[in-house]
């Protein structure tokens, strides 16, 4: 009688060499890819995950292409968040890079966080700190403690 009250996840669907496009408004805005996607959408907590890691890639018409990629990917769909984790890395176009081994995104509020470790650098910045809550463009950029070295310019009177 012990398998009577074990649950066991039964996927929808596994797909291999698994693509996604985003499009709004006939203008293509993402694609994300990845060599396994496991649908468990069929679940009372629906997810979608990806064990062998994603990228994708964020088109923005003014900005340029900002790609994101992790070794391991889950959608939490009841909560919107997406969990990234394992090498994480975002490098949006002007060059900034984000690293780290847990990322979270939420993707309608467009924000990032993390209470991992991140590495973030820029042509005026290197930063090393315990946590990270941001903007999808960064410019808007909270973290814990700090280590790192910083380029200020000063302002003019």
């Amino acid at each position: 009688m012990s398998g009577f009250n074990k649950s066991v996840l039964i996927p929808a669907g596994i797909t291999k060499d698994f693509v996604l496009k985003y499009t709004d408004s006939a203008n293509l805005k993402a694609i994300l890819t990845s060599p396994t996607n496991i649908d468990y959408t069929n679940d009372r907590f629906p997810v979608s995950e990806f064990p062998d890691g994603l990228k994708i890639e964020f088109f923005d018409n003014k900005e340029g292409v900002t790609t994101v990629s992790s070794d391991y990917g889950i959608v939490y769909y009841l909560t919107r968040i997406v969990s990234l984790s394992g090498n994480v890395l975002i490098k949006s176009p002007d060059s900034t890079i984000l690293k780290s081994e847990q990322i979270y995104w939420d993707p309608e509020l467009e924000w990032l966080f993390s209470e991992k470790n991140i590495e973030f650098t820029s042509k005026d910045y290197s930063i090393r700190a315990k946590k990270l809550d941001a903007d999808r463009s960064f410019k808007v950029l909270k973290t814990g403690k700090l280590d790192g070295s910083f380029l200020f310019k000063e302002k003019e009177l």
